[in-house]
C-alpha cells in the first residue's frame, strides 16, 4: 500500500526546520517585515473571501445558534473544566504553578485571524468562523480574569484593549465589507483564479506557522525549564488539544450538525489567543518571576495548534465543496 504524503505538511515540517536555524528572521529586530506581511496577507484572504460570499450563507451562518453555543462553550467551559480534572494531584509547589499556567491557556479565548483562515482552507462555515472567532475576544475579557481569579490574587487591570480590536476590524471585518460591495465587479476574477488564492492563502499560514516557531525558539522557551518539565508540558498540551479536538467533534456530530459546522466548531472552539494571552499575563501576573512558566504551555500550544489544524486543514480542502 502506497502512503501519499500531503505536500503541504512537508513543508509544514520544512517552515518549522527553517524557524529552527533561522529564528532571527522572525525576530522583533529583522529587517524583514514578517508581521506588516502576515497582516497584509490575512486582510487580502479575507477580501478574496468578501469577494465570493454570499449574503444568504452569512446571515444563515450567523442564526447558527447552537454552533455558536458549542464554540463558546468549548473554549470557555470545557477547556477550563478538563485542566480543572488534574488539580487535585498537585504535590509541589512547582506543579502548582505548571498547572496554573494550564489553567489561563484553557481560560483564554479563541484565536481569530488563524481560526478564520483555517476554516476557509477545509471549506467549513466562514461566517460563522468570522463570527464566533470575534465575540470570543469580547467574551475573553470578562470570562478569563473571572476564571483566574479563583486561583490567584487580583492585580492591575489597567491595560487597553482597544489596539486588539483595532487589528480585528482593519484585518477582517473591513476586507469582508469592502469584497461584498466589489463583488459585482470582481466576483468572476476570484473565481477564476481560485486556485491561485488557495496558494495564497496557504503561503499565509506557512508565514504564521514560522512566526509562531521563531518565536518560541527566539525566546528559548525550551530551555527555561527543565527537561522533564519541559517533556511533561509538551505531552500536556498535545492530549489537551487533541481531547479537546475529539470532544468538541463528538459534541457537533451529536448535535447533527453539518459538515461545515464541524469544522468550524472543531477549529474555532479548540484554538487559544497568543495574543490575548500575552497581555492576559501583563494583567494578571505583572512582573511575577512566574511569568515565563506561565506562557510556556500556551507558546507550545499556539504553535502545535496551528501545525495539527494545518495538516486537517489541508485534507480537509480536498473534499469537495458542499452547496450549502
Amino acid at each position: 500500500m502506497k502512503i501519499k504524503i500531503d505536500k503541504f505538511v512537508l513543508f509544514i515540517i520544512g517552515i518549522i526546520l527553517l524557524a529552527y536555524f533561522f529564528p532571527q528572521w522572525g525576530s522583533e529586530e529583522s529587517d524583514i517585515p514578517i508581521d506588516t506581511i502576515s497582516a497584509i496577507g490575512i486582510s487580502l484572504i479575507f477580501f478574496f473571501y468578501g469577494l465570493k460570499l454570499n449574503p444568504t450563507q452569512l446571515k444563515a451562518g450567523l442564526k447558527n445558534w447552537k454552533l455558536h453555543l458549542l464554540v463558546q462553550g468549548a473554549t470557555f467551559l470545557m477547556f477550563p473544566l478538563l485542566v480543572l480534572l488534574f488539580r487535585p494531584w498537585i504535590q509541589n509547589e512547582g506543579q502548582e504553578t505548571i498547572w496554573l499556567a494550564f489553567f489561563f491557556l484553557a481560560a483564554l479565548p479563541s484565536t481569530v485571524s488563524s481560526s478564520v483562515v483555517m476554516v476557509s482552507m477545509a471549506k467549513g462555515n466562514i461566517p460563522a468562523a468570522i463570527f464566533n472567532a470575534s465575540i470570543s475576544g469580547i467574551i475573553g475579557i470578562a470570562i478569563t480574569p473571572l476564571w483566574m481569579g479563583l486561583f490567584i490574587n487580583d492585580t492591575q487591570t489597567d491595560f487597553d484593549f482597544t489596539d486588539i480590536y483595532i487589528k480585528l476590524i482593519v484585518q477582517i471585518i473591513l476586507p469582508v465589507i469592502l469584497g461584498l460591495l466589489l463583488q459585482r465587479f470582481l466576483d468572476e476574477f476570484a473565481r477564476k483564479h481560485s486556485r491561485k488564492l488557495t496558494i495564497f492563502d496557504k503561503s499565509i499560514i506557512l508565514l504564521i506557522i514560522y512566526k509562531s516557531f521563531a518565536e518560541s525558539f527566539n525566546n528559548e522557551i525550551f530551555s527555561s525549564v527543565s527537561l522533564l518539565d519541559l517533556l511533561a508540558i509538551f505531552v500536556g498540551v498535545i492530549v489537551l488539544f487533541v481531547i479537546a479536538f475529539s470532544l468538541t467533534g463528538f459534541i457537533s456530530r451529536k448535535l447533527k450538525l453539518n459538515k461545515e459546522d464541524q469544522i468550524t466548531a472543531q477549529f474555532c472552539g479548540t484554538k487559544k489567543s497568543l495574543v490575548h494571552g500575552t497581555v492576559f499575563s501583563k494583567i494578571l501576573f505583572g512582573n511575577m518571576a512566574i511569568i515565563g512558566v506561565i506562557l510556556l504551555p500556551l507558546m507550545l500550544f499556539h504553535a502545535i495548534q496551528i501545525l495539527i489544524i494545518s495538516i486537517v486543514a489541508s485534507r480537509l480542502s480536498k473534499r469537495p465543496a458542499s452547496n450549502l
